[in-house]
């Protein structure tokens, strides 16, 4: 089993910054790409940024310049630095996992329970 694990999340204020961690464990061969996504309520669930194994990122065009997606790979985790928060960043935010757990051509689609992100005055 794998499982991923979101935390970070909170109230803060316009132009205040959060960090966002998600640590993947479990049977896990490897990890290719890892991202962020968030579901604000009535919304469909959007991409914010994604990573790959290398580290090419990729950013939502409303993350872009505020967001920086990371990972640390030894330690199976990524990261999403949030700064210059908005009210409109407010959602759910999840962490996906692209994850093969065993060394064949098999990936899995892995997501975590989500992290609530409120930014209000």
């Amino acid at each position: 089993q794998v499982q991923l694990v979101e935390s970070g999340g909170g109230l803060v204020q316009p132009g205040e910054s959060l960090r966002l961690s998600c640590a993947a464990s479990g049977s896990i061969f490897s990890i290719n790409a890892m991202g962020w996504y968030r579901q604000a309520p009535g919304e469909q669930r959007e991409l914010v940024a994604r990573i790959t194994s290398g580290g090419s990122t990729n950013y939502a065009d409303s993350a872009k310049g505020r967001f920086t997606i990371s990972r640390d790979n030894a330690k199976n985790t990524v990261y999403l630095q949030m700064n210059s928060l908005k009210p409109e960043d407010t959602a759910l935010y999840y962490c996906n996992a692209i994850i093969r757990v065993r060394d064949d051509l098999v990936s899995f689609n892995y997501w975590g329970q989500g992290t609530q992100v409120t930014v209000s005055s």
